[in-house]
């Protein structure tokens, strides 16, 4: 097997030490070239490489900002085809969504155990992928208040800030009640054979569940979304503390989307369209990619083969 392992350096839950430990199992194994990243897109170069050079698989350990990097490059506006590596990824960021959707477990090291006995057995699946603009995307992506929070979560990472749990939360807290426009709505959801959805807040487009962690927690408002089916969006029509509090207890929950006058949702969509009317914030995979005045989603099932 010809493979690649793509390394971040700045992976956030692992040190420079367990790092080594972790490309020695996995390089040495199976004969992986090792390349680490050491500038923005490089991951995206990589990926790109790699279905160039028709290798067999290429791993990844980091977070769901360096996957979405290197499927991107894999994929690019070609999309899909028998050229594409075999995906796999050993969770080093700080939620981890798409391996840990996969099954993996959270703790890197376990996860590279089960990482190995996958690449042995050559144990993979088809999954489907949105995009967003013509952005491929893994687990998930959102406009307003989510994209506000990670914006000012990068931010704080540039000064040099941890991404955890806690910090998340407070940036959450600080957003809702003194950044985000709670009084005047931004966004439009349009779907097919469904009225457009207006008076939008904030919308969260899911390919699979949960939407995010808050430490082992699940937060999840598309329990159904599933890398089987189509995408899932889900969006808030009212930002009232008392809204937002009943919408927080769902999500923690797990409970399926209940439409009423706050909250719209839809399941297992092949395409939709989120309007503006002012630019909007809007993230992909955890990562803010500034603010759009409309984003065009599709679905595109069994797209991506990764390893499980």
């Amino acid at each position: 097997m010809r493979g690649l392992l793509v390394v971040n350096p700045n992976a956030t839950t692992t040190t420079a030490r367990a790092r080594e430990v972790l490309i020695n199992a996995l390089a040495h194994q199976f004969h992986l070239e090792t390349i680490t990243t050491d500038h923005r897109g490089h991951a995206a170069e990589l990926g790109a490489r790699a279905r160039v050079d028709r290798v067999d698989a290429v791993i990844a350990l980091g977070g769901d900002g360096t996957a979405n990097e290197i499927v991107n490059g894999m994929l690019g506006d070609e999309g899909p085809g028998p050229d594409v590596p075999a995906f796999g990824i050993v969770p080093g960021g700080s939620a981890n969504v798409f391996s840990r959707s996969l099954g993996f477990p959270p703790d890197p090291i376990e996860a590279t155990g089960e990482m190995i006995a996958a690449l042995r057995q050559r144990r993979t699946r088809r999954i489907s992928l949105g995009r967003a603009n013509g952005r491929w995307f893994l687990c998930n992506a959102g406009l307003g208040l989510d994209a506000e929070i990670i914006q000012a979560m990068e931010a704080a990472r540039a000064k040099g800030k941890a991404a955890t749990p806690t910090r998340y939360l407070a940036t959450t807290l600080r957003t809702f009640f003194r950044g985000t426009d709670r009084r005047a709505s931004s966004l439009v959801v349009i779907a097919p054979g469904h009225e457009p959805v207006r008076r939008v807040f904030v919308a969260i487009v899911q390919n699979t569940s949960p939407w995010t962690y808050l430490g082992a927690l699940p937060v999840n408002p598309s329990p159904d979304a599933s890398f089987e089916t189509g995408l899932d969006v889900w969006a808030i029509r009212s930002m009232s503390v008392a809204a937002g509090l009943g919408t927080a207890q769902r999500m923690l929950r797990n409970a399926r989307p209940a439409d009423n006058e706050n909250v719209f949702s839809l399941h297992d969509q092949p395409r939709l369209t989120i309007a503006c009317h002012r630019p909007t914030a809007l993230q992909v995979d955890g990562e803010s990619l500034g603010e759009v005045d409309q984003v065009d989603f599709t679905s595109h099932l069994g797209a991506l083969r990764v390893f499980v």
